[in-house]
């Protein structure tokens, strides 16, 4: 390999590597807001998990345009701090149960 070729997939590695990640539902989840039978839920592959209007907030902001950082913050703002720490808890309750994933 060539000075030049190694040198640039290092810096390709060092892009990537500052890269956030962005957090999306997962392939075959979606939301079934209010207007649904039964209320506001998350439709998985193993059926309809119901939804609190906090937990569906959350969800609806997983739409691959923003990091966990940013829907944190977006939920809770920077004036509460125990609402964003249980914010970050459930995003990772979700991607722990495979309902988000991030990219």
């Amino acid at each position: 390999m060539t000075r030049a070729r190694a040198r640039a997939g290092s810096d390709m590695q060092a892009k990537h590597s500052t890269r956030r990640p962005r957090v999306r539902l997962a392939r075959a989840h979606r939301l079934l807001r209010p207007a649904a039978r039964g209320g506001p839920a998350l439709v998985t592959g193993g059926g309809r998990v119901r939804l609190n209007a906090t937990a569906v907030a959350i969800l609806a902001l997983c739409d691959g345009s923003r990091t966990r950082a940013e829907i944190v913050d977006r939920v809770a703002g920077s004036t509460d701090p125990a609402l964003a720490a249980d914010v970050r808890a459930f995003l990772e309750a979700a991607r722990r149960s495979g309902w988000i994933v991030e990219r």
